[in-house]
């Protein structure tokens, strides 16, 4: 292995340690306890060698929201592929993205919620953004029936951000979050038919 390999590397290795470390401050405490000061107390790195891999905070808080689409994914995707006819891929998705939202609340913000420079639709829409959204669009292509598959699949993504974001912040009804993801699917089973 050569130096410069080596220090590749080991860049890769601090910048995962940073992204990581942010992200387990952010879970435990909220984003608003995520600051440079406090990761560089965490990890043991000067606040210059955070700002050598990140130039901002709003920096690693987009690094942190790629990992998670990277992350998200991967649940939509085995969701998808999961077993059971190919019609109920749909819903096994949408619950996927619901648990996904569940597991990771302060992930999820720095993936929808937080403001960031991440753009979906965009020409330069960052790699693991179009992913994730091209796995709900596999699950929801299998039910268009000749209807634009990418505005349904928007459609869905937007009513199951409404209800994860109404849910986390107690505006709906507890304990009913499985049967409005499948009244929602439902709907689009419905217009399918």
């Amino acid at each position: 292995m050569t130096i410069e390999e080596r220090r590749l590397r080991e860049r890769a290795a601090q910048r995962g340690l940073i992204t990581a470390t942010a992200r387990a401050l952010a879970e435990r405490d909220g984003w608003d306890a995520v600051t440079t000061r406090r990761l560089s107390t965490e990890i043991e790195y000067s606040q210059p060698v955070l700002y050598k891999h990140f130039a901002s905070m709003e920096d690693i808080v987009e690094a942190v929201a790629l990992e998670g689409f990277g992350e998200l994914t991967e649940a939509l995707g085995t969701a998808r592929r999961g077993v059971g006819a190919p019609e109920e891929a749909l819903g096994r998705v949408a619950h996927a993205f619901s648990a996904f939202a569940a597991s990771n609340p302060a992930l999820y913000d720095a993936m929808f919620t937080r403001a960031t420079r991440l753009r979906f639709g965009a020409d330069n829409t960052p790699a693991p953004l179009s992913a994730a959204f091209g796995e709900l669009r596999e699950a929801v292509a299998t039910v268009a029936n000749g209807r634009d598959v990418d505005t349904l699949t928007e459609v869905l993504w937007a009513a199951l951000h409404g209800l994860t974001t109404l849910g986390r912040s107690d505006r709906l009804r507890p304990g009913q979050d499985a049967a409005r993801i499948e009244l929602l699917v439902a709907q689009f089973h419905t217009a399918h038919s």
